[in-house]
């Protein structure tokens, strides 16, 4: 894997790629809330600090989009789940972040157990999640070695 910044060109690819992700784990979400999230989605990815995964070749396979330390979203193409694309794109974010924190649905038990085999911890729970909507979010921070 090969991890970049994000470019203007990738935005299409980033919103195929997350769209994809979420219609396979998010299964709590209705076909109209995963609508409205990729509006959501669209406006949000070019005010953010996007660094993508590709493969061999050159393709955007996954992407990671936060602030800091801060991950806002990090979504791999379910067809190369399993390759190391989003282990890659947490390595990166390590790499220039001593904390990671990010929020997980708790509605999605194997992207929890993914983050627990990296080193995350559970720091806290919302019954609500950001927007407000009844799907509650488990809080995770991962503290990397000095």
């Amino acid at each position: 894997m090969f991890i970049r910044d994000a470019v203007e060109d990738d935005r299409e690819v980033l919103v195929g790629i997350w769209r994809r992700a979420v219609e396979a784990t998010h299964h709590f979400l209705t076909a109209e809330a995963v609508d409205g999230y990729e509006g959501q989605v669209r406006a949000a990815l070019p005010r953010a600090a996007v660094r993508v995964a590709t493969g061999p070749d050159d393709e955007v396979v996954g992407f990671l989009a936060g602030s800091g330390g801060e991950i806002d979203m990090l979504f791999v193409d379910p067809a190369v789940h399993g390759t190391g694309a989003g282990t890659a794109l947490l390595a990166d974010a390590a790499a220039h972040h001593p904390i990671l924190t990010l929020d997980v649905n708790e509605q999605n038990p194997a992207a929890r157990a993914w983050y627990r085999r990296r080193g995350f911890v559970e720091t806290g729970r919302d019954e609500v999640d950001g927007d407000g909507s009844p799907y509650p979010v488990i809080h995770l921070r991962l503290a990397t070695p000095p």
